[in-house]
């Protein structure tokens, strides 16, 4: 019995000291990922947005659960970037980061996260086929894969991963549509 009992006293001493050092661990990182989450961010944004003068990470709108970030140039909206998904890959989620004019016609897109197939999903990534979606809005392009008679072109072995991607950037193109009012307020944009 008092093996037992000294057994269970090292195990909860060991499981105390652990649980502290992670907490300390944690609280002595936070501002350090809270940083490189925003470079992380503000890089995504950078990517997508035109050229801007104003912090749109901080300059941003929320509207039914997705947040618009928004690019100004001397006071006056140039682009707004958002966050949208899709759980339909190859290997499940993902992230798309789009950038639109004030108008919804994409700037570009970029990939934040996906888990697809080295050497074949993972091209979804690649300049090539990025670049087909830049100057599409929602109302000038058929939202599909060619394989499926639409405008994008998919990527060979990769099918599902390409629907999944021009899936969620239709949602995205949508959704920014039925809110553009709302996301883009009275503000001044650009024309």
């Amino acid at each position: 019995m008092k093996e037992i009992i000294r057994l269970i006293t090292v195990l909860t001493v060991v499981c105390a000291l652990a649980g502290l050092s992670l907490s300390f661990v944690n609280s002595a990182t936070r501002d350090a990922r809270a940083y490189q989450d925003r470079l992380e961010l503000l890089s995504a944004l950078t990517m997508v947005l035109p050229e801007h003068d104003n912090e749109p990470d901080e300059d941003i709108i929320d509207v039914s659960g997705t947040t618009y970030y928004l690019a100004r140039t001397e006071g006056l909206i140039t682009g707004v970037a958002f966050i949208t998904a899709s759980e339909k890959g190859y290997s499940g989620l993902i992230r798309v980061i789009v950038g639109v004019t004030p108008e919804g016609e994409i700037i570009t897109i970029g990939i934040l996260e996906q888990k697809e197939t080295p050497g074949l999903g993972t091209k979804i990534a690649d300049d090539w086929f990025k670049d087909q979606y830049q100057g599409k809005t929602i109302e000038n392009a058929i939202w599909a894969v060619k394989k499926d008679t639409g405008d994008f072109d998919q990527i060979s072995g990769a099918t599902i991963s390409s629907r999944a991607v021009t899936e969620a950037v239709k949602e995205g193109l949508e959704a920014f549509a039925a809110h553009r009012q709302e996301i883009l307020g009275g503000s001044d944009v650009v024309q």
